[in-house]
């Protein structure tokens, strides 16, 4: 969702906290061989089997409508283990918006390396991911100091 909201208007948002963003909707779609594509497509639709399904998803995957355009501060999380947002996806979605934006607004990219689609196990440690969170929304909305 908020990839594609990044793209439709970028303007209305002061930033985006991307966490393991399913970004690179149309590739993982078209890639059967990922255990969880398959029972996705009920919801997603089969962009292998159906033109206009495959149309649908073009039209709204995040990293197929990166433009041209001044993005606000972007962060987007991932998780190094994570089996359902593989790692790359929210990598190489940053890559091109970093080439794209016209704007000077960070994007930034924090892969955990020792974690999931949920983030850290334990509570302090997701507590810290929570206050790291809660942070760049601070900064991106001109709450430096709190």
């Amino acid at each position: 969702l908020m990839g594609a909201v990044a793209n439709m208007a970028p303007e209305k948002f002061a930033g985006i906290i991307a966490a393991v963003p399913f970004v690179d909707v149309l590739t993982t779609m078209l890639d059967d061989t990922l255990p969880l594509t398959p029972p996705e497509w009920p919801e997603w639709g089969n962009p292998l089997e159906s033109a206009e399904e495959y149309q649908w998803i073009a039209a709204y995957s995040p990293y197929d409508n990166v433009g041209n355009k001044p993005y606000p501060p972007i962060l987007a999380l991932s998780g190094l283990t994570d089996p359902r947002v593989t790692y790359w996806e929210p990598t190489k979605w940053v890559a091109k918006l970093r080439e794209k934006t016209t704007g000077e607004a960070p994007i930034l990219l924090k892969t955990n390396m020792a974690a999931g689609h949920g983030g850290k196990s334990g509570r302090f440690q997701r507590l810290e991911e929570i206050a790291f969170e809660y942070a760049f929304a601070l900064k991106v909305a001109g709450k430096d100091a709190v």
